[in-house]
């Protein structure tokens, strides 16, 4: 499945580069108008990061993001700044379908075990965004990607089995923006290690072979960015290759 992204700065659309808040390129787009070419194009859902809320740890895109979810024929899932249950409540009751918790996932598991518990596995996914260190192994960073962790990504997700843990998304950071293509090996590794989960892949995406090459290994999702906003190909390309 194909899942379209939308990443939100100061009411607007943007992409980063690598993570980089000082890589930023604005679009003259508007996201409500995105959200719904997206949804007559084919998709069934769509990823928006509220990068305002990631960087500053503190969700600011809400009112805009639940508008888009009302405005739009296109199931949402949405992170970036989610810090409590009330926050996460507010975005589920008001047309969100699914919350994506980053750094939280990583710094309080306890918590986030908490909130699967209480708004049920469906409503949460966890997103693991990670930078290979130079021994080889992955790990998370979190704030927005500002700051790295010392777990590997086999020891934050290996810590949630039992959780009722159901979705996961992973990006590699170092590939996001690039378009040179998704990382394959990490996500047949994942898929390997954890194949109860529903794995989302996310970063790299540039041509039609990079979509090919990631459905080939059958994740649950994978999510498009950079490449849909600059018209590398669209989107019903991607949903039929």
């Amino acid at each position: 499945m194909i899942f379209p992204a939308m990443d939100l700065m100061d009411g607007g659309c943007v992409r980063l580069l690598k993570g980089d808040f000082a890589a930023r390129t604005n679009y003259a787009t508007d996201p409500i108008e995105v959200a719904n070419n997206y949804a007559s194009a084919g998709a069934e859902w769509m990823h928006i990061v509220d990068l305002d809320g990631a960087k500053n740890g503190q969700a600011e895109q809400s009112d805009l993001i639940l508008k888009i979810a009302n405005s739009a024929d296109i199931k949402v899932q949405t992170g970036g700044g989610l810090r409590d249950l009330a926050q996460i409540k507010r975005l589920l009751e008001g047309g969100v379908n699914r919350v994506v918790i980053g750094s939280l996932a990583v710094t309080n598991p306890q918590m986030v075990k908490h909130w699967l518990r209480d708004v049920g596995p469906d409503a949460i996914c966890l997103a693991l965004d990670v930078n290979q260190g130079e021994d080889g192994e992955f790990r998370p960073a979190t704030k927005g990607w500002t700051e790295a962790s010392n777990k590997t990504i086999w020891d934050v997700i290996g810590d949630y089995l039992g959780s009722g843990l159901k979705t996961i998304l992973v990006t590699d950071i170092g590939r996001d923006g690039m378009q040179t293509g998704g990382n394959i090996d990490l996500y047949k590794r994942i898929q390997s290690e954890f194949p109860s989960l529903d794995l989302i892949s996310s970063g790299g995406v540039g041509t039609l072979d990079h979509v090919r090459d990631l459905k080939a290994i059958d994740p649950y999702g994978i999510i498009i960015g950079k490449a849909l906003y600059e018209g590398a190909f669209t989107l019903p390309e991607a949903i039929q290759c």
